[in-house]
């Protein structure tokens, strides 16, 4: 287990190791603890977000918590399914918890002190905190291209000033000298290494995470954008992002530096290539006449902001239970962000309350709304009623109720609990754990789900099954 842990420690600290194997030791066993009281009380349902209180209060370094939730996770062949389960579930939530503090702190500090890659890494972390994601492996990627753009810049012009200075802190005046730059980049990244636009699959969510752009690489403007604008900054050429409707651009300046005149600059479509573009041409792009303001530079919050809402677009496109997840993130790093943005806030409140879980933080979310804006006050009172509703109806549960197929009730229901399905439309492979003789669901949902459209709608039995890719979900018989 050393060198996972190794990072933690400084070759200069007096450790105690017998007090630090004892720390591991502990936290490992309340790890294994947590783990297995997840589902017992979880089985019937999705973890509500309030089923980790107990994880925020541990009592153990988080490091090693997370150790052994990797312990279980890697343990070998199909051992400990369930434990398995609920530990991703559990590393899932204290990742996000530990990458949104870190975006919280990159977000207070002065602006020129905010990396727009460091910004994409976090965004991508948040994404998807179970996969190895950390910004020194991204900077070590950047640095190898800003290296291969060197060798080339070498060839044409070994007496250039950006072979000399170190990651950008000299910028390069001349204007002809920062086109070699430029040229340079746009040899290695488009030529040599294939860089693309993603025309063919745009709206997939892979093309606005930084690691994956670099794996396939291949994104949407304002991913291909982020990587061009840092490797241009490391060989000292100060490229500046613009908000551009439906088109991320960058700009770079030919005038007096801080210009403000809209036609000092040259505009950069890292999507197209690295081409180089007029006011013109910008507005031929996009198909239409653009005021002025959309031609400024933006601050990394506002790139930031830009990113998510592509994430927040892509997850009400589709409503699968990966997009949820993908809703879910999204806002939550939105509001990260802007935490009085009354519309997300109200669309976050309905997502919780058309998932069914975590009613109690619904009605934070919606008094914090009333407070916030007044005029919202149907909207937010329906939301409160059906939700105290749901508490109430919370509280009257008594367990689960036993049924048995033999009841004159239940003769519809062809298919037993245990068996494994296929879905006939979606191709899953399943297990059945439970049924109800017709939908249990409320109307929402049963719209949202176009079950109407069903031949026999939501009268027909409806199964609780287990996904083999770790989901639940209700299928219709």
């Amino acid at each position: 287990r050393w060198p996972s842990l190794l990072k933690y420690y400084s070759h200069t600290d007096g450790v105690s190791w017998l007090e630090e194997y004892k720390a591991r030791h502990n936290a490992g066993l309340e790890a294994q603890r947590i783990v297995a009281s997840f589902s017992k009380r979880f089985f019937s349902e999705h973890v509500p977000c309030d089923g980790f209180s107990d994880i925020e209060t541990l009592g153990c370094p988080s490091h090693f918590f997370e150790d052994e939730l990797m312990c279980i996770l890697n343990m070998e062949g199909r051992k400990g399914l369930t434990w398995k389960y609920y530990a991703k579930k559990i590393l899932y939530f204290l990742r996000q918890q530990n990458i949104l503090k870190n975006l919280k702190e990159y977000l207070q500090r002065p602006t020129d002190r905010q990396s727009f890659l460091e910004g994409a890494v976090l965004i991508d972390q948040y994404c998807n905190p179970l996969s190895d994601i950390c910004l020194k492996s991204v900077q070590a990627q950047v640095d190898d291209i800003t290296d291969k753009v060197r060798k080339v810049l070498r060839t044409k012009n070994p007496r250039h000033p950006s072979l000399a200075s170190k990651a950008g802190e000299v910028l390069i005046p001349e204007v002809e000298l920062q086109r070699q730059v430029l040229d340079a980049m746009n040899c290695v990244l488009y030529e040599q290494l294939k860089y693309k636009g993603n025309e063919l699959d745009y709206y997939n969510s892979l093309n606005s995470y930084i690691h994956q752009v670099l794996i396939r690489r291949t994104g949407i403007p304002i991913s291909l954008s982020v990587l061009y604008l840092t490797i241009a900054r490391q060989l000292g050429v100060k490229l500046e992002p613009v908000n551009f409707p439906s088109h991320f651009l960058l700009r770079w300046c030919q005038g007096k530096e801080g210009s403000t005149d809209i036609f000092d600059y040259t505009y950069i479509d890292a999507f197209g290539k690295g081409k180089q573009l007029t006011v013109k041409e910008c507005e031929y792009l996009i198909g239409h006449h653009v005021t002025e303001e959309f031609y400024g530079v933006v601050t990394s919050k506002e790139v930031l902001q830009r990113m998510v809402g592509n994430l927040l677009n892509l997850g009400k496109r589709e409503s699968t239970d990966q997009s949820y997840q993908l809703l879910r993130d999204s806002l939550d790093l939105y509001l990260a962000m802007y935490p009085d943005n009354v519309q997300h806030l109200m669309l976050q409140a309905r997502l919780y309350f058309h998932l069914g879980i975590w009613p109690e933080k619904v009605l934070d979310i919606l008094q914090h709304i009333q407070a916030l804006d007044p005029s919202q006050h149907g909207a937010v009172g329906y939301l409160v009623q059906h939700t105290l509703e749901h508490i109430e109806r919370r509280k009257e549960e008594v367990g689960p109720e036993v049924k048995h197929r033999s009841d004159e009730k239940h003769k519809e229901v062809c298919f037993s609990i245990g068996l494994i399905m296929k879905h006939k439309r979606y191709g899953y492979n399943c297990v059945i754990y439970g049924w109800d003789p017709a939908c249990m669901m409320g109307h929402e949902w049963i719209r949202n789900m176009n079950v109407h459209s069903l031949p026999h709608g939501p009268h027909q039995p409806f199964y609780n099954v287990l996904v083999e890719d770790g989901s639940c979900r209700y299928a219709a018989q």
